[in-house]
């Protein structure tokens, strides 16, 4: 528990800004689950790939196999999700 309480992330406020267009866009045209999927994949990519440093370090060697399966879940879940998007029948 003291790892969440000591570890500090940063995200810089043109991708939060980014993301707050992107969806504020989708959500006007009422795509909602794009909106989910959209929120989705910064808050992967924040987590995994642009602040891997500060939980890690610089090696990969560091990462271990529940990390790395977390993330490739992750990943799953938005295919499994382009998939059903794209195979939508009304």
């Amino acid at each position: 528990m003291e790892f969440f309480q000591t570890t500090q992330l940063s995200v810089p406020l043109s991708q939060i800004t980014l993301l707050l267009m992107l969806s504020t866009l989708v959500l006007f045209f009422g795509r909602i689950k794009l909106a989910l999927l959209i929120n989705y994949l910064f808050t992967l990519y924040w987590g995994y790939i642009f602040n891997r440093e500060h939980l890690v370090g610089s090696s990969l060697e560091k990462i271990n196999y529940f990390n790395a399966i977390y993330f490739g879940f992750g990943l799953v879940i938005v295919i499994l999700a382009l998939i059903g998007f794209l195979v939508h029948r009304d």
